[in-house]
């Protein structure tokens, strides 16, 4: 399962991570920014740290799982 994470950095210096499940493929790197930018911008996400005031990056996360039985 593929997930796209968006990492911020909240108001205490403290990374804050958002995931996305199933992201589009291949990763647009201009509409991923202004996505964080707009999400920067409403100030609407907070953390046990704070508000979320920069980004620090963004990751397409790939995790394979096998069922044994």
């Amino acid at each position: 399962m593929k997930k796209l994470d968006l990492q911020f950095l909240n108001e205490m210096g403290r990374t804050v991570t958002i995931s996305l499940e199933q992201p589009v493929e291949p990763a647009d790197e201009a509409l991923i920014n202004e996505a964080m930018d707009t999400i920067l911008a409403q100030n609407v996400i907070t953390s046990s740290g704070g508000l979320l005031v920069s980004k620090k990056g963004a990751r397409i996360v790939d995790r394979t799982v096998q069922e044994i039985f």
